[in-house]
């Protein structure tokens, strides 16, 4: 059985998480996903990509990567940029905050997130597709 898997590269931009968004509604579409499964991926995903050109580095070609994939009801996405990150961990925040929002955000959203720095940074999260 194929297991439904993008890998994309995009410019290691601002505008990086729309782009990322759109891919990602158009593929969870394809395979059905239900429209509140999509509307929290892409939330998770924007957060994801904004930290990673926030906080991160452009790989030497001045990209980073994002990828999706679908096994047994669960979308898991990945975000990686080629920085070095210390302590990932989500800070409280209220509705004033203007930054620092983003892991707290991933956090609430997804059902388990994770933090690879062994070769820069890959931020991964998974999200269910099935209704409970």
């Amino acid at each position: 059985m194929t297991i439904p898997h993008d890998v994309i590269k995009l410019p290691f931009e601002t505008s990086t998480p729309s782009i990322a968004r759109t891919k990602l509604a158009g593929f969870l579409t394809i395979h059905q996903a239900p429209s509140e499964a999509i509307d929290n991926a892409l939330i998770v995903i924007s957060e994801m990509i904004a930290n990673a050109v926030c906080h991160g580095a452009p790989t030497p070609d001045g990209k980073i990567e994002i990828s999706w994939s679908i096994r047994n009801e669960l979308l898991e996405i990945s975000v990686y940029d080629a920085g070095q990150a210390a302590a990932l961990t989500p800070v409280d925040f209220d509705e004033d905050s203007l930054s620092g929002r983003g892991l707290s955000i991933i956090s609430r959203i997804a059902d388990r997130w994770w933090v690879d720095v062994s070769d820069g940074t890959r931020v991964n999260a998974e999200l269910q597709l099935a209704q409970a």
